[in-house]
């Protein structure tokens, strides 16, 4: 008899640790087929906020979790890299936006076919109304504990 465990064993941060992995495999497989592999990790995550809510860097790096050093190297690279251009805010010279090149908004196009992909597979598997309690409940959590 095939022993399966039992969902109450399994502790939620090992699920969406485990969770995240065919995510990140699928972007990682898209991002190399389209040219954009030298994207560097977390780079999916600023073109993702920058083309889809055009959030600010104060609102990107809080996101990340990282100190404004690391995300200043993490801007350098991406523009070095043709992901970003900066330029100087219309409203204030002293300040410096941050945009999407043509590259950058290939890769975040990239980054969604290849996440709507894993979520299409997921939804044959156990169905949109189930991966949508599951994002639900994400969801919930997310507010529930803020983040």
């Amino acid at each position: 008899m095939d022993k399966q465990p039992v969902l109450d064993d399994v502790v939620m941060p090992a699920l969406l640790r485990a969770a995240r992995g065919p995510y990140r495999d699928a972007v990682r497989q898209a991002l190399a087929a389209s040219g954009c592999s030298d994207l560097p990790p977390n780079g999916a995550y600023v073109v993702g906020a920058l083309a889809r809510y055009g959030s600010p860097m104060a609102e990107i790096i809080e996101g990340l979790g990282v100190s404004k050093q690391t995300a200043g190297q993490l801007v350098d690279t991406m523009v070095l890299r043709g992901y970003l251009v900066r330029s100087p805010d219309p409203a204030d010279r002293r300040r410096l936006t941050i945009t999407l090149t043509e590259r950058g908004q290939a890769a975040h196009e990239t980054v969604r076919a290849a996440i709507t992909g894993v979520d299409a597979e997921l939804a044959d598997r156990i169905g949109a109304e189930r991966l949508a309690q599951t994002k639900a409940g994400l969801l919930a959590i997310i507010q529930a504990f803020g983040e």
